[in-house]
């Protein structure tokens, strides 16, 4: 039997090397360890064929030292505790590092959404929302969308919500999910924020390193939310797509791929499978195709040490959360191949949920502009503070990451003390 991977503890073996270096206290790494709530709620949903169905959901709270339990609500097959936890001590240490008021958490529900009608999903949804209660509210545990999930699921999120407290609070509780659409309360500038802030790291990388994003070539794996919005945005820098993957297969262009086009194809055919431009390749043709950085925006584990070894680009910049193994990484390292890593990359999405809430907590609506030069001026600054960290520590940019995130977890728990 293959081993499953150890996503939790990979990420623990992270934060304990980043813990040395900065020589954290014994008393905060041991709080850090474990998360401080693990919720498993089994709800039934009545199925369209009048059958019943017993749901089994995660809502995993990690740290709130620094603000309410931040995170997503991913709906897929492949949920599990173990990587629940992981996500959520990923979501502590991104809203740390991005200076957000947030903890880390994070929860889904093991199903597959594609296999369900709507009217089931969002019963679904709704009973998940029922079970987790007052575990969640939004100056406690505030939910955003994940794999699976999107706009529409945090509306059903909210309207559950909102219809379990009193008629005084109903208007303002809109904040207790991010991710909303802005006709529900939602932020302009929320879906293409992820990819958004990839690209924000992506030009700051390349100024660092003198590459011109102008004639540029880049591979996105995993093309929903995140990657297609990564892609149209280089698209409009002049970069140009020359490999794309996702769950049904792959395809590489040395001419390029339009990112406009494909996401028509995807939103019409849900996968990138039967696009006509380009050539179908292999998992290892697209892995070993000539471009300047990667972009994987899929799920944790997919560039270990063989892809690790057939890549030729000169970064990997993570908008999937834990994309890299740490044997991937090793390879990565040794070949000189640098990485973003996933708690700055991919920490635009977390940064306008941050927007999102403020704006429902004053009652207010900024205009898509306001937005984004919010966005870029924290992204832009955050990349910085990392980059220099790297440099004067001597160390990966992931390890300074870790580092800076780190030092503002413990420097909360230094001068709050240890109740009681």
């Amino acid at each position: 039997m293959v081993k499953e991977y150890d996503f939790y503890g990979a990420v623990g073996d992270q934060v304990q090397r980043a813990a040395e270096s900065s020589q954290l206290d014994p008393e905060v790494a041991l709080i850090l360890s474990q998360p401080k709530n693990e919720l498993i709620v089994h709800f039934p949903v009545r199925m369209d064929d009048g059958t019943y169905r017993l749901f089994k959901g995660y809502r995993i709270q990690h740290n709130n030292v620094l603000g309410p339990y931040k995170g997503g609500i991913r709906f897929h097959p492949g949920v599990t505790l173990d990587d629940c936890k992981a996500l959520a001590a990923l979501m502590t240490w991104k809203c740390s590092l991005m200076r957000l008021p947030f903890g880390g958490g994070k929860g889904g529900v093991k199903f597959d959404p594609r296999a369900v009608s709507k009217d089931e999903l969002c019963r679904v949804t709704r009973r998940f929302t029922h079970a987790l209660g007052n575990n969640i509210g939004p100056d406690y545990d505030i939910p955003a969308p994940d794999m699976g999930t999107n706009a529409q699921t945090m509306a059903w999120m909210m309207d559950t919500y909102m219809n379990s407290v009193g008629p005084g609070e109903k208007q303002s509780v809109t904040g207790v999910v991010t991710g909303k659409s802005p006709e529900c309360g939602g932020s302009e500038g929320r879906e293409k924020a992820t990819g958004q802030g990839v690209v924000h790291c992506i030009t700051e990388w390349a100024r660092d390193n003198d590459v011109d994003l102008e004639g540029s070539t880049f591979l996105i794996q995993g093309f929903g939310n995140v990657g297609s919005n990564a892609a149209v945005i280089l698209a409009r820098l002049g970069a140009s797509m020359v490999g794309v993957m996702d769950h049904s297969g792959a395809i590489v262009s040395p001419e390029g791929l339009n990112p406009h086009r494909l996401s028509e194809w995807v939103r019409e055919h849900g996968a990138i499978a039967g696009y006509p431009g380009g050539r179908v390749a292999s998992r290892e043709e697209f892995f070993s195709a000539q471009a300047d950085l990667i972009i994987p925006a899929a799920l944790e584990n997919q560039i270990g040490p063989e892809e690790a070894g057939m890549l030729k680009v000169k970064v990997v910049v993570e908008a999937a959360n834990g994309p890299t193994n740490p044997q991937g990484e090793f390879v990565l390292a040794e070949r000189g191949i640098e990485i973003v890593p996933d708690i700055l990359a991919n920490a635009g999405g977390v940064t306008v949920s941050y927007f999102e809430w403020v704006q429902n907590k004053r009652s207010e609506h900024w205009e898509l502009s306001e937005v984004d030069i919010a966005l870029e001026r924290r992204m832009r600054a955050v990349y910085r503070d990392v980059a220099r960290t790297a440099q004067e520590s001597e160390c990966s940019m992931r390890e300074a990451a870790y580092l800076l995130a780190l030092r503002r977890v413990q420097t909360a728990y230094r001068q709050r003390g240890i109740f009681p």
